[in-house]
């Protein structure tokens, strides 16, 4: 039986993270995966996958909509070849995942395909494909098992016509008309790659504005963007029943006055969110409890109620989000390593990759009144900037909340071309506890979609933006 200094179940982005670091600081290290590709949710039908149908999508709508603006005529008409699209996706993927592979050759990582599950709290035993048992034995154990999507308990998933964000990404046409259900930042990336190849599409929000989560303003500035972009909005809408007639799927809701509508499509997207997913670990086997919502319970070092037994990403409380579990990650492997490092978990940014791009850091404009904090607050819009009227990307504003007596950033909130990018200057200014001053007084080149945050910080200063 093979003795590891550190096994990690799960090789999404918290798992491999965590696995690579743990190398580095000089332990031996094992990786648990139960399917035959690394790199997770995230790698696999998550982040990597999605961002490729939305680039591919974003160039066909810019050949449809926007060529000819820019002076560029192409001969007949346009087409989408959504196979070759998905197989393109597809390919970005497995070159994705072989990359992980490559990393744990490189650092010398045990890779073993096969289900994870505790024998006790330092054994493992990891059932493969073959039916075969491996075990080994480990001194600490990272649970990194991620998550899957959440459903409505009334709600039947047959994966053909009534889908996830997996099946999403692999479908054989274009919908007709495509019904979300959810206006997260899941059922709008989606949303927009199917409307920009041609499918009618529906978001049915049981809350009262779309990315709930985020700043306010944010969520008003997307919500007119897509609806330019002929995206319906069904807000305010709790969603009864879904029910799949052949090719026809039909969701009953009530709509804010009790009013009981439907809506009809030939294909509807169920993103209501993804859960903590423990099953097949055998988590009582080694003595780890959970929490009320399904999430494995750790303290503030990310350590389970078992001391040798962490977990991170998904699997636990917090936001969804890879870059937060490749934090974690790295915190547990120095940890183990008898470092002391931290994450706040306030300056880990939120990010939706519709277009425009929305992303964000620090608090809300929403959670500063709630809180009673003393606040000024600066904004400025995209359309004012050279570098906007350009690419015609004019849709969008950055906004800079500060501390109204000293001036410190609390919160960067932005919607626009390439803010997915542009808000790691957020993050960099607040892990420095930099003031909306600071900000302004950097010099941003010209031009750029950056210049956007130092006029948001100009107008946050005094109100002194100079371009608007």
């Amino acid at each position: 039986m093979s003795l590891y200094d550190v096994a990690v179940i799960g090789s999404g982005p918290g798992g491999y993270v965590a696995a690579i670091r743990c190398a580095q600081l000089g332990m031996k290290t094992a990786i648990i995966e139960k399917y035959s590709t690394l790199g997770g949710t995230c790698l696999n039908v998550g982040c990597i996958p999605s961002k490729a149908l939305l680039d591919s999508s974003h160039h066909y709508d810019d050949a449809v909509k926007h060529f000819e603006d820019h002076g560029i005529e192409v001969p007949g008409e346009i087409k989408v070849n959504l196979e070759k699209m998905i197989s393109r996706k597809n390919n970005v993927v497995d070159m994705t995942t072989k990359g992980i592979n490559f990393l744990m050759d490189k650092n010398k990582i045990d890779v073993f395909e096969g289900l994870g599950s505790f024998k006790d709290a330092t054994h493992i035993d990891i059932k493969k494909i073959d039916g075969t048992t491996d075990t080994i034995e480990a001194k600490n154990t990272i649970i990194a098992t991620g998550s899957k999507p959440s459903t409505l308990p009334f709600i039947t998933l047959d994966k053909e016509r009534v889908i996830t964000s997996t099946e999403a990404l692999q479908l054989k046409e274009v919908p007709k008309h495509m019904l979300v259900i959810g206006g997260g930042v899941i059922g709008l990336e989606l949303g927009q790659v199917y409307k920009r190849l041609g499918a009618e599409v529906t978001v049915i929000e049981y809350m009262d504005k779309i990315i709930p989560g985020m700043d306010g303003a944010l969520s008003k500035e997307l919500m007119k963007s897509l609806k330019k972009q002929k995206v319906k909005f069904a807000l305010s809408h709790k969603v009864k029943s879904v029910e799949r007639n052949g090719d026809e799927v039909t969701v009953t809701a009530d709509n804010k006055k009790g009013e009981e509508v439907s809506f009809t499509g030939d294909y509807c997207l169920v993103a209501v969110g993804r859960h903590a997913y423990t099953e097949g670990l055998n988590l009582e086997a080694a003595g780890v409890q959970l929490e009320e919502r399904g999430r494995v319970a750790v303290n503030e070092h990310l350590q389970t109620n078992v001391s040798n037994i962490y977990a991170i990403g998904d699997v636990i409380k917090g936001a969804m989000l890879a870059h937060k579990a490749e934090e974690e990650g790295t915190l547990v492997a120095e940890i183990l390593a008898g470092q002391k490092p931290h994450i706040d978990y306030n300056l880990i940014p939120g990010v939706v990759y519709t277009w425009p791009e929305v992303a964000a850091v620090g608090k809300t404009e929403e959670q500063l009144k709630e809180a009673g904090v003393a606040y000024k607050s600066g904004s400025f819009p995209m359309r004012a900037l050279g570098r906007s009227r350009a690419s015609g990307d004019i849709d969008g504003f950055v906004k800079i909340l500060a501390d109204k007596n000293t001036d410190e950033v609390l919160g960067v909130h932005m919607i626009g071309a390439r803010v997915a990018d542009l808000i790691a200057e957020g993050v960099t200014a607040m892990e420095f506890r930099a003031s909306a001053e600071d900000i302004a007084r950097m010099s941003h080149a010209h031009p750029t979609y950056a210049e956007a945050v130092k006029e948001a910080a100009l107008a946050a200063t005094e109100d002194r933006a100079i371009h608007v």
